[in-house]
């Protein structure tokens, strides 16, 4: 008995034939995909350059020197003191029975000017009694010149011979001497009282401004005590530390009467741009700042607040830094570069022949912007200006407009 045939039912020969014949195809397209990547690579063409490499020359701008003779700039920082600076005391005691209005701080005084009064009235009583004391004495010498002279013509009357220390006490003498004493020690009394009167008015010793007060009216003062601070106005300092290798270019000149060298102030985060002050090295301090182990140095500034011949410039504030370009020594026959133009090692790049030279130089000094150099360049030398991208001695130079030949 036949049995039909179910078409849908899969015959093991078959599952086992399709993954065979799968992994056949996927060999041979790899295959053929290798030999197509070979035969593109075999037949590619291959360029050719026939130029040859030319060296190209590089552009440069130039700076041509020459020498001259210089006053190089030492900049260095310096803090401001004051020239003259006294804590304001009173020589006698009392009651402060006055003070001035312009005895506060921040205030500017004259010379001279009563700040404050002590009550006066003790000292005027002291004084009439001293006053008195030598009325007194001035009436005994009076006196005692009257018993001289009868003395005298008594000795006379007597025309006898009597010895020198006789004839003294008999004249008198010590009385008068004794009479005239008390004179001169009533008249000291009369002005040390007088002084004591005087110095209840308490005054500026100088123009100045008043840094602080400790007292004020009503206020019980006694003698030797701090009434408060006063700095002048004239002059101010400036005390800057410059490091020990540089003194040699600053000139200390000993002579009250000779020119000082001169000294740039700038304060650039104060004072409005391209504003500064002018000042004067003084001398040299003569020992190193604790700190910075570098030596001091005094710069005088004249009239530091602006209020005469400075007039319209910004004053000085007491305890600020500011920096300080002093003058040095002049410099004879040297050629000035810009700092950033000398390179590494010392060596500045010039341009001879239309060919890099790359000369050693001798620098004798360098300030913040220049550096000053004795041997290495000549006059004429054309110094290269610009960065290069190849440093090398002998390379090809050009300048804007000539042809790179």
């Amino acid at each position: 008995m036949s049995h039909p045939v179910d078409e849908n039912v899969v015959r093991p020969e078959a599952h086992r034939a399709g993954p065979v014949k799968t992994g056949f195809i996927t060999l041979l397209i790899l295959l053929t995909g290798v030999v197509l990547i070979w035969l593109i690579f075999k037949t590619e063409p291959s360029a050719t350059r026939s130029d040859t490499v030319r060296e190209t020359a590089m552009l440069v701008d130039i700076k041509t020197v020459s020498r001259a003779d210089f006053r190089p700039s030492v900049e260095v920082m310096g803090m401001v003191t004051p020239a003259q600076e006294i804590t304001l005391s009173s020589r006698v005691g009392g009651q402060v029975i006055e003070q001035a209005e312009a005895f506060s701080p921040g205030n500017r005084v004259d010379e001279g000017q009563v700040l404050l009064r002590i009550d006066p009235a003790d000292y005027r009583t002291v004084l009439d009694q001293r006053r008195s004391e030598l009325q007194q004495a001035q009436a005994n010498l009076a006196l005692e010149e009257g018993q001289q002279a009868v003395a005298l013509q008594e000795f006379q009357l007597l025309g006898e011979e009597i010895e020198p220390g006789s004839k003294a006490l008999m004249l008198r003498q010590p009385q008068m001497a004794q009479a005239k004493a008390e004179i001169m020690a009533a008249e000291a009394a009369v002005r040390q009282a007088e002084l004591d009167l005087g110095r209840t008015d308490i005054r500026a010793p100088f123009p100045a401004r008043v840094l602080s007060r400790e007292v004020t009216e009503g206020s019980q003062v006694s003698p030797g005590q701090a009434l408060g601070r006063l700095v002048g106005t004239q002059q101010y300092w400036v005390e800057a530390t410059v490091p020990l290798s540089k003194l040699q270019w600053l000139d200390f000149n000993d002579d009250p009467n000779a020119p000082k060298s001169p000294v740039t102030l700038r304060h650039d985060t104060v004072w409005p741009a391209g504003v500064t002050r002018e000042g004067q090295l003084q001398q040299l301090v003569g020992d190193l700042d604790t700190n910075t182990r570098m030596a001091r140095v005094l710069i005088t500034v004249e009239d530091p607040l602006a209020l005469a011949q400075s007039a319209g410039k910004p004053p000085l504030i007491l305890g600020t830094q500011v920096r300080v370009h002093i003058k040095g020594r002049p410099l004879e026959g040297v050629i000035r570069l810009d700092r950033n133009l000398v390179r590494r090692n010392d060596t500045v790049w010039v341009m001879e022949d239309n060919r890099l030279s790359i000369r050693d130089v001798d620098i004798a000094f360098r300030d913040q912007e220049y550096a000053y150099i004795s041997a290495g360049l000549a006059y004429g030398d054309q110094v290269i200006t610009n960065d290069l991208a190849s440093v090398v001695n002998g390379a090809r130079l050009r300048l804007e407009g000539e042809r790179n030949e």
